[in-house]
């Protein structure tokens, strides 16, 4: 099972999903890492899911058009919509608020 390790307001909070896990999906229904993800609209269209990939990026998919519209350069740096990625791995995730932008 895929491990996620999310840092949000100073606090690391970790748990694990099953494989083919959305994490705007399990906190939309309750579960983790709800309620410590930010997220709106679940559709790629308000970025405020938005989180910065400290590790494992290498095994998610390539950013969609959504991601790249919504993010642009950001993507280069790390940012990715938490709504429209699948985890089939460990990642490690950052959604702190200085890195957001608006």
């Amino acid at each position: 099972m895929p491990k996620i390790t999310f840092h949000k307001g100073g606090q690391i909070i970790e748990g694990e999903v099953r494989p083919h896990t959305n994490l705007v999906v399990r906190a939309g229904i309750k579960q983790f890492p709800y309620p410590h993800l930010d997220y709106e609209c679940g559709m790629g269209k308000c970025s405020k899911c938005m989180c910065k990939v400290l590790k494992g990026a290498e095994h998610l998919a390539e950013p969609n058009w959504k991601e790249k519209q919504m993010l642009g350069e950001r993507l280069g740096d790390g940012y990715r919509l938490a709504c429209q990625i699948w985890i089939e791995h460990d990642v490690e995730l950052s959604q702190e608020a200085h890195e957001r932008v608006s």
